[in-house]
C-alpha cells in the first residue's frame, strides 16, 4: 500500500514538474526566443518620438517589443547593415504584376519588329501558348516606339510564326491592348461603331480597343486557372520583397480575388501587406452582395476601400480633360462614367462605411471625383465640415495626374488624399506638354510639393512602371528618367523642378503616408513599440545619399512580420 501511494506521489510530482517545465519552455520561447535583440549599425525609425535607435526585440505576434536607443549593444550582436522601416507602394496591383512576370515584358521596345522579336522568343520558352485556350499575353507597348501610329492586328499576323496565334498585348498604361488576327475573328460581328467611355481604334486598322471597349475582348479571353492565379501572387510577393517592398495598396481587386486572397493570407508564401481596393465584376457600380470588408488580426490583408475609375490614360488620349487635347483638339478624351452616376455610387459605398478611392488622370475627370466626394462626405457627415469628415473617411484620387488650379485649392481645403506615382511624370515628360500644352502643364500636371499639405500616398502603378520604391523616390526628388537618369529631351535638368520633393518628403510617401491612407498610422511604414515588425536592410546609409544614388540603391534583406523574406546573398 505504502509503496502504491509513493508511486502515486512520484506520479503526481512528475505532472506537476511537467507542467511547470512547459511553463518554462513556453514563457522563454515568448518572452526571450519572440524578443531576440536586432541591432544595427544605423536604425532608421520615422518615429517622432525616436527618429534613430541602434536595436530592437520582436514580441511574440509579429511586432517591435522595444526599441532602444542607447548606443552601446554588445559588439557580437551588431550587423553591418542600415536599416528602414519596410516601405509601401501606395497604388499597384499584385495579380497583374505576377502576370506580367510570367508573359512577354514590351517595355522600352523600340518597334514592331523588336516587339515580333520578343514575343517570338517567348513562343520559343513557353511551347503550347498562343492556342485558343491559352492566349499569349504580354504588356509594355507604345505607339510612340511605332510613329505615333496604333498598331493593327496585321502587324502581328505578318510574321509567319506569330500568324495563327491567339495574342492579346496591353499597352503600357495598360488602358488599351493590341490583339491579333485570330482573336478579332472571335468578336461579334459587326463591332459597335461606338462604345460609351471607349475607343475600338480604326486607324490604320483594326487590332487596338481601349478603355471600356477592351471589354468585348476580355469576353472571350479563357481565363485563367485558380492555380494560374496564386503561382502569379506568389511571384509577385517575391518579387516585391527584392524591391523592399512590405506592403502594397492593391488597386482593383474582384470579389473573386478577395476570396483568394483570404485563403492565401497567412501562408508561407503571403509576404505582403495588402490592402485592397474592391472592384465590382461590372465596373463602377455598388455590388451590394459583394460589399464586405476583411481585416486580419494580423495585418497581411485588409479590405475596406472601393476602386472607382472617372477616366482613361493619358498616352492614349483617353483622359477626360476639361479643354481638348493640344496635339488632337478634336478630342477631349472620355470619362468611364458619367458625372451622376459617380457621385451616385460614391454616396453608396460612402455609406456602406467604404473609403473611397477615384481613379483620376484629366482635369475634368479630377474635377468629378472632387464633386463626387464632396457630395459623398455631405451625405455621411451631415452636420460636420466637410474636411472633418474628410480626416476620418480619408478619400482618396488615384493619380491626381492633372488637376485646374482651382480644384487644387479644393484639395487642400477639404484634405482629399492624392495618391501618385512619381515616375507617371517621367515617363510622360516626353509627350505630355504636346498633350497638354505648355500653360496647362506648368500649372496643372505632375503636382506633387504643391499638394504637400495632404501626404500625398506614393506608388508605382506596378506593372505599367517599374516597381522600384527607389527609382519612385528618385523621380520624386530629380524629376528626371530613373531609368536614364535624365530629364525631359535628353537634359540633365529635372522636369518642373518647383514640383520636386525633398527626399525625406518622397520616403515618408512610401512608409508613413501610406501608412495613414490605409487607416494603420502608427503600425505600419515606421518602427516603434507595437507597430508592425517589419523592416529592410540597406548596405549604406539613406542618410546622406546623393540623388543619383538613390538609382543603384539595393536592399540587402527584406523583413515581415519579424521573418527575414528575402536575402540578397541567397536570390537566385
Amino acid at each position: 500500500m505504502k509503496q502504491a501511494m509513493a508511486g502515486i506521489r512520484v506520479l503526481a510530482l512528475s505532472s506537476v514538474t511537467l507542467i511547470a517545465l512547459a511553463f518554462v519552455v513556453e514563457y522563454i520561447r515568448t518572452h526571450y526566443l519572440a524578443s531576440h535583440i536586432h541591432c544595427y549599425t544605423s536604425i532608421k525609425t520615422l518615429s517622432d518620438d525616436a527618429p534613430y535607435a541602434n536595436c530592437f526585440t520582436l514580441g511574440r505576434n509579429g511586432e517591435f517589443r522595444t526599441v532602444y536607443t542607447d548606443p552601446s549593444p554588445a559588439p557580437e550582436t551588431l550587423i553591418d547593415g542600415y536599416v528602414l522601416p519596410g516601405l509601401w507602394d501606395g497604388h499597384g496591383h499584385v495579380m497583374q504584376y505576377g502576370e506580367m512576370l510570367h508573359s512577354v515584358d514590351l517595355f522600352q521596345a523600340e518597334g514592331l519588329q523588336d516587339v515580333r522579336l520578343r514575343v517570338r522568343a517567348y513562343l520559343e520558352m513557353n511551347a503550347g501558348t498562343g492556342s485558343r485556350e491559352d492566349w499569349l499575353r504580354g504588356i509594355g507597348w507604345d505607339q510612340a516606339a511605332f510613329g505615333g501610329v496604333m498598331p493593327t492586328a496585321v502587324d502581328l499576323e505578318a510574321d509567319p510564326v506569330l500568324s495563327g496565334k491567339y495574342i492579346m498585348l496591353d499597352r503600357i498604361d495598360v488602358h488599351c491592348i493590341w490583339v491579333s488576327q485570330a482573336v478579332l475573328d472571335l468578336l461579334p460581328k459587326p463591332m459597335p461603331e461606338y462604345v460609351e467611355g471607349g475607343e475600338i481604334v480604326r486607324e490604320p486598322g483594326l487590332g487596338v480597343f481601349c478603355d471600356n471597349a477592351m471589354d468585348i475582348v476580355r469576353a472571350m479571353w479563357p481565363k485563367p486557372s485558380g492555380q494560374t492565379k496564386k503561382k502569379w501572387v506568389g511571384s509577385a510577393m517575391r518579387s516585391l520583397n527584392e524591391l523592399g517592398i512590405v506592403g502594397v495598396h492593391d488597386a482593383g481587386v474582384m470579389p473573386g480575388q478577395l476570396k483568394m486572397y483570404e485563403e492565401l493570407a497567412g501562408g508561407e508564401e503571403w509576404t505582403v501587406r495588402v490592402y485592397a481596393m474592391l472592384e465590382c465584376a461590372a465596373r463602377n457600380t455598388f455590388c451590394a452582395d459583394d460589399a464586405r470588408t476583411v481585416k486580419k488580426a494580423d495585418g497581411m490583408l485588409v479590405a475596406q476601400s472601393v476602386k472607382l475609375f472617372a477616366d482613361g490614360a493619358l498616352g492614349s488620349w483617353g483622359s477626360a480633360m476639361i479643354e481638348p487635347y493640344s496635339d488632337k483638339p478634336n478630342t477631349s478624351g472620355s470619362l468611364l462614367v458619367n458625372a451622376t452616376t459617380l457621385t451616385s455610387v460614391a454616396k453608396s459605398w460612402a455609406l456602406h462605411g467604404f473609403q473611397v478611392n477615384i481613379h483620376a488622370i484629366g482635369d475634368l475627370a479630377n474635377r468629378l471625383s472632387i464633386n463626387a466626394m464632396t457630395a459623398a462626405l455631405f451625405e455621411v457627415c451631415p452636420s460636420e465640415s466637410l474636411a472633418s469628415c474628410q480626416s476620418k473617411r480619408r478619400f482618396r484620387i488615384e493619380h491626381s495626374q492633372i488637376i485646374h488650379p482651382n480644384d487644387q485649392i479644393r484639395m487642400l481645403d477639404i484634405g482629399i488624399i492624392p495618391s501618385i506615382q512619381p515616375t507617371h511624370a517621367t515617363s510622360d515628360m516626353a509627350y505630355a506638354e504636346d498633350r497638354l500644352g505648355p500653360q496647362r502643364t506648368s500649372a496643372e500636371a505632375y503636382r506633387m510639393k504643391s499638394l504637400l499639405k495632404t501626404n500625398p500616398i506614393l506608388g508605382s502603378d506596378f506593372p505599367v512602371e517599374p516597381a522600384n520604391p527607389f527609382e519612385g523616390i528618385f523621380a520624386a526628388v530629380a524629376r528626371r528618367s530613373p531609368r536614364t537618369g535624365l530629364g525631359a529631351g535628353g537634359s540633365n535638368d529635372g522636369w518642373h523642378m518647383s514640383e520636386a520633393l525633398t527626399i525625406e518628403d518622397a520616403l515618408r510617401g512610401f512608409t508613413l503616408s501610406p501608412a495613414r491612407g490605409a487607416f494603420m498610422e502608427g503600425k505600419a511604414g515606421v518602427i516603434q513599440k507595437g507597430s508592425f515588425a517589419d523592416w529592410i536592410v540597406l548596405d549604406r546609409s539613406f542618410d546622406g545619399l546623393l540623388v543619383d544614388e538613390l538609382r543603384q540603391l539595393k536592399v540587402r534583406e527584406t523583413w515581415v512580420r519579424g521573418k527575414k523574406v528575402f536575402s540578397r546573398q541567397n536570390a537566385a
